[in-house]
């Protein structure tokens, strides 16, 4: 094996395993937060659930592997980690102001809801990942 290899093994170890904890932390939260059972509803094949979901994530882990590619250090990691769930849970929040049915749509599995949701999600989760360039 290559030197260089075995020399950044550890480094991609310690962001990989950082990213997975900030994850895991986020759809936690994320899960809490919502007034629905998401994973409960995605068992029951609730399209509108899934996108819905899929799109948090996905937003999340946006500006997450961003910061992971510029970062110094897994304190940077950790701290724009934290911030992106943040925003993440706000752009939620302004997706369940503009669409006050969201938790009876989601529920009932309507799809143009969650795909909003979604759009919402990825869109903020992109413009806060070009945010964190630094």
């Amino acid at each position: 094996m290559p030197a260089h290899f075995l020399a950044t093994l550890p480094n991609f170890l310690a962001y990989l395993g950082a990213a997975i904890v900030l994850l895991v932390a986020f759809v936690a939260i994320y899960l809490y937060v919502t007034p629905y059972d998401e994973i409960h509803l995605i068992r029951n094949n609730n399209t509108a659930a899934a996108i819905s979901l899929a799109g948090a994530i996905f937003g999340f882990a946006l500006p997450i592997a961003n910061v992971i590619a510029h970062s110094d250090t897994l304190i940077d990691l950790a701290v724009w980690g934290v911030i992106a769930g943040i925003v993440q849970l706000l752009a939620w929040a302004v997706a369940r102001v503009a669409l006050p049915t969201l938790k009876e749509d989601i529920a009932a599995g309507r799809v143009a809801p969650a795909t909003f949701v979604a759009a919402l999600s990825l869109t903020v989760g992109l413009l806060n990942a070009a945010c964190m360039t630094y």
